[in-house]
């Protein structure tokens, strides 16, 4: 069986049916040629069944979706950090339960213990060094003041962690 000849009506036909966002497939199926002679014919057109119509915008929608979400993470982090900053030089109240009748006793302190304190600056710590990753995984987050004034948040939480160690004596 011999191949039928290609025809200036196939390759008008392939030019009308990729105008209209046909796959390579649809139009081989609706002019009775191979997905092979499609390609051709489209190649020597200068046509493209490149994947960019529904899937590149899909793809763009997930893309958007996920920098939504980092940037919104990015503010929690953030906020949460400062919540915990603010606990650790508030009172707290310290208790526990003990002794042979497993008694409650509580006291209130100007501030947290040390070891509280270390907890607590290491809890910064990782919420800060998050928001500073989905920072620079974005790069178009924030700018040079704020990623400065994270780093330096940084620097003084790991002192204030090392003060904390050295005065408990962990």
């Amino acid at each position: 069986m011999t191949a039928r000849p290609v025809t200036q009506a196939d390759y008008d036909r392939v030019r009308e049916l990729h105008g209209q966002g046909l796959s390579r497939n649809e139009i081989g199926r609706t002019i009775g040629r191979s997905g092979r002679t499609i390609s051709r014919l489209a190649q020597e057109l200068g046509l493209s069944f490149e994947r960019s119509g529904a899937t590149a915008k899909a793809t763009e929608a997930r893309k958007a979706d996920g920098a939504a979400r980092r940037a919104q993470l990015h503010v929690d982090a953030l906020q949460a950090a400062q919540k915990l900053m603010a606990q650790m030089f508030a009172p707290a109240l310290v208790y526990n339960f003990g002794g042979r009748e497993n008694d409650y006793n509580s006291t209130m302190l100007e501030e947290p213990p040390f070891a509280d304190k270390r907890n607590i600056a290491n809890a910064i710590q990782a919420l800060a060094g998050t928001a500073l990753k989905l920072a620079e995984y974005d790069k178009a987050a924030g700018s040079d003041d704020e990623k400065g004034m994270l780093l330096e948040l940084r620097d003084q939480l790991r002192a204030a962690r090392d003060q904390a160690r050295f005065t408990d004596g962990g």
